[in-house]
């Protein structure tokens, strides 16, 4: 039987500029080195959709670009810590976005443009894959702090759009400010 490395084909290897340990330190995320931003979107200033983002590949649609994240190519990914009762506004984005619930219980929506909704509960494992270009949305409707885990498909995503006009016209004023966008 043959060495397994020898099925490898060289075509399509990169070159790789710096070695593998390196290249591991730079492509590992680890949750104790996480921050809580918990003013990563324009909507998270307003009560009810009050969340904190982990970043750990690319910014996802903050557009915050403070390289607290291992670098994205073609999608990113974020944990969502949510207390009760709070969650996100209706919004759209020009790529798919996913929600895996880690822990707790989230209603989450589509919405059409006439604001009909249609939605359904998540629990722990359960996941949802939102469209492009549909608004979506949700909330944790549990009595614990939720977890959820988003992926959005494109590794520098534009910030979303919401379907409300007075957040849409604020979508990127939590990049303008220098307030604290963490805490603990």
């Amino acid at each position: 039987m043959s060495n397994p490395s020898d099925r490898i084909s060289p075509r399509g290897v990169v070159a790789m500029a710096e070695s593998l340990p390196e290249l591991l330190e730079r492509q590992v995320a680890r949750w104790t080195d996480r921050t809580a931003d918990w003013d990563a979107f324009a909507d998270a200033r307003v009560d009810g959709y009050r969340r904190a983002q982990h970043r750990f590949i690319g910014y996802g649609a903050s557009g915050k670009t403070d390289g607290r994240y291992i670098p994205a190519e073609h999608f990113t990914l974020s944990v969502m810590f949510v207390p009760p009762g709070q969650g996100n506004a209706a919004h759209t984005h020009e790529v798919e976005e996913i929600f895996f619930i880690l822990r707790g219980k989230v209603r989450v929506f589509f919405q059409d443009g006439h604001g009909q909704q249609v939605e359904a509960v998540l629990g722990e494992w359960d996941c949802v894959s939102c469209p492009a270009n549909v608004i979506h949305g949700y909330e944790n409707v549990g009595l614990e702090p939720a977890y959820l885990q988003v992926m959005l498909g494109k590794g520098r995503p534009d910030l979303m759009s919401y379907a409300d006009t007075g957040l849409q016209a604020q979508r990127d004023a939590h990049l303008k400010s220098e307030g604290a966008s963490t805490r603990p």
